[in-house]
């Protein structure tokens, strides 16, 4: 380490535990201050993390003019995140901000203008990426094992919007207000990650649609990727009973199970929803398990991504989910509502047409 980095968070609700854990373990990192409107919420992660009164704050211009820091981490909604991003770029500090990055496309652009403009590095916290599953099947893709990949499917489900009735407690109640639900708040990380092991689809087609009667948005949908040499989709789903592996019991909370299947020219790689991912043999004859056991390791997916972040700020080196190359994964959110709304395919800006290749 080249130097002590001191981090500013914004946002100690509900999901800051896994950002401020991830931040006390990396060597070199220094968690200088924390910042929320709510003083309960504040003087409680603090006490948590150690962090002195003096260093508490209930707004970020407070924050900025007063707190000795370098890095300002965004862990607040989307609405939000203009006003904070463009504030913590004029002030001269390197920005994590919390996905979704922003509610327009418009809002993004503007954001990663103002930090290239100011001079400061500028990352979207996309963890999904780096859970253990996609690591290992990034891995195992980028070995070459299944050769040249011709289809993926990609499916997630959960049983939980159904759930949200309005005398039950849940997580995040705003779920229920938002307009844009499923492919907005978790297709982000899935678009991202779809990126990150397969690259980026030339064009998109989506259906979606409202089961639950308690929310306002869409919690379920289909979305068919095209490239020019081969297709996938992703069939995602937080109303549907297909793969409940156990009981829900009382307390309503998510119980997201994952499954991928990657079909290439020498075999197929498997994630199974207990976690397994398994390689079939070309001829199909054989089934290897290359791991027993993956799970989706939030706290560890943080401790990877921000030791990612201070990585490349000591080298210089680009960020995966750098804001630039966000604004591509926006457009594939956005665009599935688009094509969900008007019945067509919709191209996508930035798009090679082919797989990257590792």
């Amino acid at each position: 380490m080249t130097k002590r980095w001191k981090v500013g968070l914004v946002g100690t609700g509900y999901w800051s535990d896994k950002h401020l854990k991830a931040w006390s373990r990396i060597e070199g990192v220094e968690i200088a201050a924390l910042c929320n409107r709510s003083r309960d919420k504040l003087e409680a992660r603090a006490a948590e993390f150690g962090v002195p009164e003096n260093r508490l704050y209930g707004t970020i211009e407070e924050m900025l003019e007063d707190a000795d820091i370098d890095i300002v981490d965004i862990v607040t909604g989307p609405e939000t995140h203009v006003e904070f991003v463009t504030k913590a770029a004029a002030a001269g500090k390197h920005i994590m901000c919390q996905k979704p990055f922003a509610p327009t496309l418009e809002d993004a652009e503007r954001m990663v203008a103002a930090a290239r403009d100011a001079g400061v590095r500028l990352m979207v916290t996309e963890n999904w990426r780096w859970l253990m599953p996609f690591q290992l099947i990034k891995r195992t893709l980028d070995e070459g094992t299944i050769g040249k990949v011709k289809a993926a499917r990609y499916i997630h489900t959960d049983y939980y919007t159904p759930r949200f009735a309005p005398s039950v407690a849940i997580p995040q109640p705003f779920f229920r207000d938002m307009p844009k639900l499923l492919f907005y708040e978790m297709g982000v990380h899935w678009f991202d990650t779809w990126r990150f092991l397969f690259g980026t689809p030339k064009r998109l087609y989506a259906e979606t649609t409202t089961i639950s009667p308690h929310i306002a948005g869409e919690d379920s949908g289909v979305v068919v990727l095209g490239y020019d040499d081969f297709y996938g989709f992703l069939d995602m789903s937080w109303a549907t009973r297909q793969k409940l592996d156990r009981p829900l019991g009382d307390a309503v909370q998510p119980v997201h199970l994952e499954q991928m299947a990657i079909d290439g020219e020498n075999g197929t790689i498997k994630m199974y929803t207990d976690g397994r991912i398994t390689i079939v043999h070309r001829d199909g004859t054989e089934e290897r398990t290359i791991a027993e056991s993956t799970h989706l390791d939030h706290e560890e997916s943080h401790f990877r991504l921000q030791s990612h972040f201070v990585e490349c700020l000591e080298t210089g080196a680009a960020f995966q989910t750098s804001g630039e190359d966000n604004l591509v994964t926006l457009r594939m959110t956005f665009g599935t509502y688009e094509s969900a709304a008007e019945h067509r395919a919709i191209l996508i800006e930035g798009a090679g047409g082919e797989r990257d290749e590792a």
